[in-house]
């Protein structure tokens, strides 16, 4: 069984294109630490296309958080804003793509703001 993290990143990848980034171009790798592992995942956007790969490689921003934020974050559980605000998020880099991505998390199961849906067998 997958987690929502591995989830997450293979909905976005099998997507393609994401209409609410299509004025958005960069890299941004996450780096998902739990003790001495780090696990990576690349998310290249062009333009509101997008690519997911499992690498550590250069980025334009480098988001880093515990994998249990992660999860908690693409299940709309918690927000990476008020994450990143609290410290429990790190960045390096361009800010501005955290932004835009943060579009892609869901929000609170009840809620009804503009955070694009996630499937709701992933949650």
């Amino acid at each position: 069984m997958l987690d929502a993290t591995t989830r997450f990143f293979e909905d976005l990848d099998r997507r393609g294109f994401e209409p609410l980034l299509q004025k958005t171009s960069g890299t941004l790798r996450f780096d998902l630490h739990e003790g001495p592992q780090t696990t990576h995942w690349l998310l290249q956007i062009d333009r509101g296309n997008l690519r997911v790969r499992q690498e550590d490689q250069e980025a334009d921003t480098v988001v880093g958080t515990p994998p249990r934020l992660f999860g908690e974050l693409v299940t709309g559980s918690e927000n990476a804003i008020a994450a990143l605000l609290r410290g429990d998020m790190t960045v390096s880099g361009d800010l501005r793509l955290v932004l835009q991505v943060d579009r892609l998390f869901p929000g609170p199961p009840d809620s009804r703001g503009p955070h694009h849906a996630f499937p709701r067998e992933a949650r």
